[in-house]
């Protein structure tokens, strides 16, 4: 089983290296006649870009990606600049400033966006005539390797069950250089994902007969996103289905969240934009979904008839009230650890991470800090964003609605949810993001904390404090102290997730929904230094 292993395991990186190797390949260029029908589809309006543009990438010249790309923005920001200059030079002029900005070309701030399109028009090459070999040797031989690396566990993880023994003297598993391989990775993989997409065009182009069936176009770099993601979180699922297949709740679990990434946040909005919708993955909630209340978002849905109308009504209805009471009656899990794609990737990519949560009090004080911080910033840029939208205006109490939500994108966005939520697993565990960032997950932790039925019930007298549980709790709470006090945990980061349940080897821990009365311990809980200073004072 072994020998299957090793060669799964090569296999798995034989796919991954020529997928992204595939980014190096093409060449990439525009004729004459090409670039002007590009232009006339843009509706681009001057001369100087089409000069620059000329210049740039009409050539004989066999261009790489990355040689295109430089040439491509270097153009755009030529013209952008030559508009810059007059803009200033006849300011004073009436309406010059909104007369000039019309021949600016950016999408965003992003000059990539423009860089990718042209890309998109000009590549050609053996990744894109040759999608479907292609697709197998990238994502089909990294399904196969990563399956024959999974599927003998069956065999050599013996009995069901799980044990923390040896989980730390992995190189993949213990902050090793096998896991600070996978962060470099995987923040490379986000970095040039959300600031340098137009690298990554021939990865579309290898889903383009996918993108095509499903939604009638060419794939995106989003649409790429949106496949790996599913494909990573079946693969992975099943590792959980093995890890864990001694227990119903995790299996049933797991199969929830794969449902709703695969169906709900993917293939119906995929669909939805064939048939000229507005694409909406129907499970995802505000301030989640944050750019819900975005005036292109709103414009988008109020000129899309019926449909838009019920998009607006349904995601206005499920912040405000399915939500709170869906976590009233079964707290934040069904939402975290059942239907959300952020909790369903920490839960099967991120799952051989989870150890790595920090459990220290000072990690759960900065938890609270920012998490709210977060949630609080979502708040204040909706409502200036509405503000705006309503009025006409294009500031609120001297905040800038542009700029605010730009500066959320940005930091909280890209940055927070994608770059570090995701890319930082192997050393920070799987839900770094779903822990410190994710302000629906503050929202939803407010509800459980003080008005839901939810709880994790303890039986202190069968505890053997093995610490099976606080090891694996991927939000960084220290299960064994409430455990062996008998006392329920109610901690508005609880996801529900279940595996410190699943690893207990007593059965003292229970996932329960009860009467409110009793659920919330009558004595402040102590943990770590806490406990160690009450001690000494009750010494005293």
């Amino acid at each position: 089983m072994k020998i299957t292993q090793k060669l799964g395991l090569a296999i798995f990186l034989i796919g991954l290296t020529i997928f992204t190797g595939s980014i190096f390949l093409g060449n990439f260029s525009l004729t004459e006649k090409e670039l002007d029908t590009y232009i006339t589809q843009k509706g681009y309006k001057n001369e100087v870009i089409k000069e620059e543009l000329s210049k740039a990438i009409v050539t004989q010249e066999k261009l790489n990606i990355f040689q295109f790309s430089d040439k491509a923005r270097t153009a755009f920001k030529n013209a952008n600049k030559h508009y810059d200059k007059l803009i200033a030079k006849y300011n004073a002029e009436k309406n010059w400033s909104k007369k000039g900005q019309q021949y600016q070309y950016k999408i965003n701030g992003k000059p990539h966006t423009l860089s990718y399109q042209l890309a998109k028009k000009s590549g050609s090459g053996f990744v894109k005539e040759n999608a479907g070999l292609m697709w197998f040797l990238t994502f089909g031989i990294g399904i196969i390797g990563a399956l024959l690396f999974i599927i003998p566990n069956l065999v050599l993880l013996g009995k069901p069950g799980i044990k923390n023994d040896g989980i730390y003297l992995e190189s993949s598993t213990n902050r090793g250089w096998i896991a600070w391989l996978v962060l470099v990775y995987l923040v490379t993989f986000y970095l040039v994902l959300y600031f340098m997409a137009d690298y990554v065009v021939n990865w579309t182009f290898i889903l383009d007969p996918i993108s095509k069936v499903l939604n009638g176009g060419e794939a995106s770099q989003w649409f790429v996103y949106g496949f790996l993601y599913c494909t990573i979180m079946l693969t992975m699922g099943v590792r959980m289905f093995i890890k864990y297949r001694h227990n119903k709740y995790q299996i049933v679990r797991t199969i929830s969240v794969l449902f709703f990434q695969i169906v709900f946040a993917f293939l119906i909005p995929e669909i939805m934009t064939s048939l000229n919708m507005p694409g909406y993955d129907f499970k995802n909630a505000f301030p989640l979904d944050y750019d819900f209340f975005f005036d292109w978002n709103i414009d988008s849905l109020r000129n899309s008839g019926g449909i838009g109308l019920f998009i607006l009504v349904w995601g206005i209805v499920l912040t405000l009230i399915i939500v709170p009471v869906m976590v009233y009656f079964f707290g934040k899990r069904w939402y975290c650890s059942w239907v959300c794609g952020c909790g369903g990737l920490a839960e099967t990519l991120g799952d051989p991470y989870r150890q790595h949560s920090n459990k220290s009090l000072n990690a759960w004080k900065l938890e609270r800090w920012l998490i709210h911080s977060v949630l609080i910033f979502s708040l204040v840029m909706t409502i200036v964003t509405l503000y705006c939208y309503f009025s006409g205006t294009q500031s609120f109490l001297g905040i800038k609605s542009q700029w605010i939500k730009d500066t959320y994108s940005f930091l909280i966005g890209a940055w927070f949810a994608g770059v570090i939520g995701t890319g930082f697993y192997p050393i920070f565990g799987n839900r770094v993001w779903c822990r410190f960032g994710c302000p629906l997950a503050a929202y939803l932790g407010l509800v459980q904390r003080f008005k839901s039925r939810f709880r994790i019930t303890t039986n202190g007298g069968q505890c053997i404090s093995c610490g099976n549980c606080s090891t694996y709790c991927e939000q960084g709470i220290d299960v064994r102290s409430y455990a062996q006090k008998g006392e329920n945990i109610v901690r508005s980061s609880c996801v529900g997730c279940g595996i410190c349940s699943a690893v207990c080897p007593r059965g003292v821990l229970k996932l329960e929904n009860g009467p409110e009365e009793g659920r919330i311990n009558p004595k402040e809980i102590l943990l770590g230094n806490d406990v160690d200073l009450m001690s000494f004072i009750n010494n005293k």
